[in-house]
């Protein structure tokens, strides 16, 4: 569960990011990792949150 960083209110999740392609990528050498973005949706105050599920977290770790 998160809570809203604006009124602390919990927030909706696992809402489909889709700004620009959706996709965050980093180059590494010659190897490049994409994860996909998540959002979340205040319903007290509309706050909108940008977030990388746990899963995705540990892949960019490696």
């Amino acid at each position: 569960m998160r809570k809203c960083i604006r009124c602390g209110a919990e927030i909706e999740e696992d809402f489909v990011f889709t700004g620009g392609n959706g996709n965050v990528i980093r180059k590494k050498g010659f190897s490049m990792k994409a994860i996909y973005p998540k959002a979340a949706v205040c319903p007290e105050c509309g706050e909108i949150s940008i977030y990388v599920d746990d899963e995705k977290l540990e892949k960019l770790k490696k």
